[in-house]
């Protein structure tokens, strides 16, 4: 259960449910316009590239992205010295480019649900095993710099 307990199968469950409503529940709303695809453009490869720079620290520090696993090492550079959750922000900027490139109007109500499934099925408990093993360190560091910005 945890190999598909992971963000990106719940962002493409997300994704999914928007492009469904999007496609079958329109109700004759809609955002469509130049402006709304140049942000969704915008959201969805910022949120790439706030993934791709939280990777490339997990990878130098040698310690796991998988969320249900304890670390060997606190991340605490490059990204991480903005947001304790870069990964998780890019997943929440994805869905909400997403939305806007499907001009889903009433998929923006999932943005805040995904949020919320995001600090308790991951968030949450990740923080609890850092806290855990690293005391102190994670202590000073949770002081300094913010969950989300």
């Amino acid at each position: 259960m945890h190999r598909i307990d992971v963000p990106p199968v719940w962002l493409l469950g997300f994704a999914v449910l928007a492009w469904l409503q999007a496609r079958h529940f329109p109700l004759g709303l809609s955002l469509d316009s130049a402006f709304s695809d140049l942000l969704g453009g915008i959201l969805i490869g910022g949120g790439l590239i706030l993934l791709l720079l939280a990777i490339v620290e997990f990878r130098r520090h040698k310690t796991t992205v998988i969320p249900h696993e304890t670390p060997s090492a606190m991340v605490q550079s490059g990204i991480y010295k903005r947001s304790r959750n870069p990964i998780y922000l890019g997943d929440v900027l994805i869905l909400t480019g997403l939305i806007l490139r499907f001009d889903a109007v009433l998929s923006l109500v999932l943005v805040p649900v995904f949020v919320w499934v995001l600090e308790r099925r991951f968030i949450v408990p990740e923080e609890d095993r850092l806290r855990r093993t690293f005391r102190a360190d994670y202590a000073r560091y949770e002081r300094q710099t913010r969950r989300w910005i």
